[in-house]
């Protein structure tokens, strides 16, 4: 895993630190609760825009908003979706689950959900992939979740660092690091209640 790692950083991406071990994953949820979860994210996190309800001027604008912050707080910042919005914000990265290669000089977070997605995430050469759903989570209620063991063995065919998301909290990351994940990524537990 540390020679994946090495590799991030010998492409030349922007991050003036090495590919974060926790992400926050914006949520339209979140509401105003979002401004407190990026300022308590420790130096050296990543932040993955999200908020794809939003108009495209709105979108934009937030972007900006949360690009200052994070240049500010040394976070990086990963828009999803939208390659051109990631351009426009500067962003340090792109994230989605096309087969696509990131913009010149950013990185690249895949979503994968099963193993098809894995293959292919490989073969685009993402930075990272985030691997979800590891257990069931708030933001897709309902929804069957890896569980432990089918996310090790999905974890365990990847050719990038891999960040745990879906239903995560400290204590699932440290209990998943037997499958060689990188870090974790979350939204409720990283989002202040109240």
């Amino acid at each position: 895993m540390a020679d994946a790692i090495e590799t991030v950083v010998r492409r030349g991406h922007p991050l003036p630190f090495p590919l974060p071990r926790l992400w926050l994953m914006t949520d339209e949820r979140q509401g105003d609760a979002l401004w407190h979860a990026i300022e308590a994210l420790p130096r050296g996190s990543g932040i993955v825009f999200r908020h794809y309800s939003l108009s495209d001027p709105e979108r934009r604008a937030m972007a900006r908003r949360i690009r200052k912050i994070a240049n500010r707080r040394h976070l990086a910042f990963v828009v999803a979706g939208s390659r051109q919005l990631a351009r426009a914000a500067k962003a340090d990265g792109w994230h989605s689950r096309t087969p696509l290669k990131a913009p010149a000089k950013m990185i690249r977070t895949v979503a994968v959900h099963n193993a098809r997605e894995m293959v292919a995430a490989s073969k685009t050469g993402a930075d990272a992939v985030f691997l979800s759903p590891a257990f069931p989570t708030a933001s897709h209620p309902g929804e069957p979740a890896l569980g432990a063991l089918r996310f090790g063995a999905l974890a365990q065919q990847a050719a990038a660092p891999v960040i745990a998301l879906g239903g995560m909290n400290a204590a699932r990351a440290k209990a998943l690091r037997r499958f060689g994940i990188y870090g974790w990524a979350g939204i409720g537990a990283l989002t202040p209640k109240g």
